[in-house]
């Protein structure tokens, strides 16, 4: 059985090597994540063409998503190196200070109006939640707390307000300049860090299209906020990050693993791609295998129905990218095998109507795909649509997304159980020579075997973008 599940790594450091990317290509890296949190622009250029490089390598179709910085909430820089925080004593978090003079009484903060989001009685966190600070005063500039919880601390650690109440804005000016480089680099997805509210989301889709670029927008669920506006930051973006790094943080790790099925589930049932993010695989920055619990994090998202899963310091930093990807693939591959032993998921309700003729084919496909012995369903895109909606349907058949454009076959790589294939659908003279074609390509890439029963899908008109209006059950012969 092919792998649906498809796994997202970030490139780092550790994947500056042409043959480490290909070998992780070869692995089962589906799309390459650009992490605009670290490095420059030029940083970020030299690895996409290095990604793409290593895609035409593996003769493979690889995604690029490109994550904003965003206004991430960082402390500054310690004088004379990391600190460590006693419980009980006083520590000032101080807007003004000199960036690289903090101490162990006192250390400055990069967001400037930090003062104006908290208050007295507030808890702050720090490096993910593993220092927890007491607030006891507020100044015009400095914030006096008392440690509640210590621990060592370093440079340019992330700071939260527990219960979210952070203000900064969504899309910061450093990110204006990466969408502008992404909408250049033809980048596939542009994901929005700390979004709170769908107005986030249109906003980077407006910044975008006026800088020319087609990227589709991922909403990163992180804040505190984006969880009570969930229905509408879905509903405006085109694919749903579960950031479970700063989201534990803001809402307690206690709820955690409830909102990861909450979001997957709401998400894919409003036909909206989901990836499940952070530290799924952390001790193989050091380790070269998983621990248990970490394959039972992924695989319990495997079964949640996630489209993707992410690597991020793993294989951006880690000392074992090859072998992090690689034991993802296998988890992955364990977790799908587990879920073939049911019954295949029923079609789901549908309120309301559908909302055009392409999510009506997808429907009716994948109910008749999940009644008949099926090899395959081959789906002739533009947009990559259809095969979007049919993948919101668990089943085990194979959708092929048959499409001339290069953009839409690197988009569907993160649709769960959608594979690319080259294929010009207006080459073909007639519906007969377009049958020869495609069941040519499907044998001679080994997908089928002479025989079988294949569903497609197409438009009366070939080539034209949202033309999907019909569905056939075909025998695949070579006359």
């Amino acid at each position: 059985m092919l792998r649906r599940t498809k796994i997202v790594a970030t490139l780092g450091p550790a994947t500056d090597e042409l043959d480490v990317l290909t070998e992780m290509i070869h692995a089962g890296l589906d799309v390459v994540r650009l992490n605009a949190s670290h490095g420059t622009v030029e940083d970020r250029r030299r690895r996409l063409g290095a990604a793409r490089q290593a895609a035409h390598r593996a003769d493979r179709c690889v995604g690029v998503l490109l994550d904003l910085g965003g206004p991430k909430i960082r402390i500054e820089c310690f004088r004379d190196g990391p600190i460590r925080l006693a419980e009980g004593q006083a520590f000032t978090l101080d807007t003004e200070l000199d960036p690289s003079a903090g101490t162990s009484a006192r250390v400055g903060v990069a967001y400037k109006e930090l003062p104006r989001d908290v208050a007295a009685g507030d808890t702050l966190l720090l490096a993910d939640g593993q220092i927890v600070l007491d607030v006891e005063r507020v100044g015009a500039t400095t914030i006096d707390t008392r440690v509640r919880v210590g621990g060592a601390l370093s440079d340019r650690k992330g700071l939260n307000r527990q219960g979210g109440g952070i203000s900064a804005p969504a899309i910061s000016e450093r990110d204006r300049e990466d969408i502008r480089f992404a909408a250049e680099e033809g980048v596939d997805y542009l994901a929005v860090s700390f979004a709170r509210a769908a107005a986030d989301i249109e906003q980077a889709r407006r910044l975008v299209r006026a800088a020319g670029g087609d990227a589709r927008i991922v909403a990163k669920v992180e804040r505190h906020e984006a969880v009570e506006n969930l229905a509408g930051i879905i509903d405006a973006s085109d694919v749903v990050m579960v950031a479970r790094g700063d989201l534990g943080v803001e809402m307690g790790y206690a709820e955690l693993t409830g909102l990861q099925k909450t979001i997957i589930h709401d998400t894919r049932a409003c036909n909206r791609v989901v990836i499940t993010a952070t530290q799924m695989m952390e001790s193989m920055i050091q380790n070269p295998v998983p621990t248990r619990a970490e394959v039972s994090d992924v695989a319990n998202a495997v079964m949640d129905g996630t489209d993707a899963v992410m690597l991020s310091a793993e294989t951006a930093t880690g000392r074992y990218p090859v072998k992090a990807v690689e034991a993802m693939a296998d988890v992955i591959a364990g977790a799908e095998k587990y879920q073939l032993t049911h019954p295949r998921a029923r079609q789901r309700s549908v309120e309301g109507v559908f909302r055009g003729t392409e999510e009506a084919i997808a429907m009716a496909v994948m109910y008749t795909a999940n009644h008949m012995k099926v090899r395959a369903i081959v789906a002739l895109t533009e947009s990559g649509a259809t095969p979007l909606w049919m993948s919101r349907i668990r089943s085990d058949i194979p959708v092929y997304a048959f499409t001339r454009h290069e953009a839409t076959r690197r988009r569907v790589t993160l649709y769960r159980g959608v594979y690319p294939v080259i294929f010009d659908v207006t080459g073909s003279a007639s519906v007969e020579a377009l049958y020869r074609a495609l069941f040519r390509r499907l044998l001679e890439l080994r997908l089928v075997e002479l025989n079988d029963l294949v569903i497609l899908t197409k438009g009366e008109l070939s080539g034209v973008q949202g033309g999907t209006n019909s569905m056939q059950i075909l025998k695949v012969v070579l006359d």
